[in-house]
């Protein structure tokens, strides 16, 4: 069986080597013919899987992709042609989280602003919003959910609210798949009009996307001196951004939000478990086998938790200010897929233990997904 996989997916050599001979490409320039001998196909967002890229393959029965979202594959294609498919929903969902919450901690200590004394607008509910939501909720962040989708299912009892109260918040998190059609698309959600409902010194985080947002329109609001904050981590058109708006963002990096070494590998462990079901055969890996020990393992916390602890623990195991200043150093002359490419390991806050006072009775650290320290 050949398996043809994603360089940029970690751990899928150890993962996949039992069960096939493999071949890893570059995603963003695979063609027809580079993959017309694959019996399975696994990829990342970056690659287009359609009629065009698998027209010479006669083989294939498994295509994967170790993501999240999935604009980027022909699915009505891959059920005509009777091509099992499986995407690796809440893979990056921790991930992506965290560089939110970095990215709410390193503006907050730049602005002397007091977290617990904002509202936070999470647009798009399902596993990536939910798990900032938890986070918020340790931290007793206001902030309420906007999920028409989800809102309009009667298993899913939480409050939502409409997306103009969620735009009304001191800080506006975007967590939607790009869909185009139907009632709820999110293709250029915010587009020009929604765009100037935002009020100066809001807070515009967009790490889903970049579709959601139309990019020309934020960058004549913009121009024209509105003071929105923003942190941007999707962009349209990618990899071919519109580099003029990198200057009006507070923090701006190229698509690697989901980016965390546990998130990207536990895609490539969800794949590899959907497919030893498909060959009937027991997995016999899982991702703790294949995980480093971190260059820190433990933290011990002797003081009482406040936001002074959290800026300092939150930036220990991820300062988003260091992908801010390789995108703006890099993007024009390694260009943004040449960044995503060699992008530095970064850990999971769940890499890292932390013991605490029994004399002190916050227990946000494990609740954010740090370790607890057993025995």
């Amino acid at each position: 069986m050949n398996i043809f996989y994603d360089e940029n997916m970690p751990f899928a050599a150890e993962f996949f080597a039992d069960l096939g001979v493999l071949t890893a490409f570059s995603g963003r320039n695979l063609s027809a013919v580079d993959v017309s001998a694959a019996d399975v196909l696994l990829v990342r967002s970056i690659t287009q899987v359609n009629e065009i890229l698998l027209q010479k393959n006669k083989s294939l029965n498994f295509v994967g992709t170790a993501t999240i979202g999935v604009d980027h594959i022909d699915q009505d294609y891959l059920t005509s042609r009777a091509i099992n498919f499986h995407a690796a929903p809440g893979c990056n969902a921790v991930s992506v989280a965290e560089y939110v919450l970095s990215a709410m901690v390193v503006l907050a200590e730049r602005y002397l602003l007091t977290l617990s004394e904002l509202t936070v607008g999470i647009v798009g509910a399902g596993n990536t919003g939910s798990r900032l939501s938890k986070k918020l909720s340790a931290l007793n962040i206001k902030h309420v959910l906007c999920d028409p989708l989800l809102a309009e299912k009667s298993t899913d009892k939480r409050d939502f609210v409409a997306l103009e109260q969620a735009l009304n918040c001191d800080v506006v998190s975007l967590h939607v798949p790009l869909t185009r059609e139907g009632k709820h698309a999110t293709y250029h959600l915010l587009d020009a009009a929604r765009l100037k409902l935002l009020r100066d010194k809001q807070i515009l985080i967009n790490a889903c996307r970049g579709e959601v947002i139309d990019n020309s329109a934020l960058l004549a609001l913009k121009q024209k001196g509105h003071a929105l904050k923003l942190v941007l981590d999707v962009w349209e058109n990618e990899p071919n951004i519109l580099t003029d708006l990198i200057a009006y963002c507070e923090i701006s990096t190229a698509h690697i939000a989901g980016y965390s070494l546990e998130g990207k590998a536990r895609g490539t462990e969800i794949l590899y478990r959907a497919l030893c079901q498909q060959l009937d055969i027991m997995p016999n890996k899982q991702l703790t086998d294949f995980l480093p020990v971190p260059a820190i393992s433990k933290v011990e916390i002797k003081h009482k938790f406040d936001e002074i602890l959290l800026n300092q623990l939150v930036k220990m195991v991820y300062d988003v200010r260091r992908d801010d200043a390789i995108f703006r150093q890099q993007i024009s002359i390694q260009g943004f897929d040449h960044i995503r490419k060699t992008y530095p390991t970064r850990r999971e806050f769940s890499a890292i233990t932390v013991d605490l006072d029994h004399a002190l009775s916050s227990d946000v650290p494990h609740q954010l997904g740090f370790n607890k320290k057993t025995g």
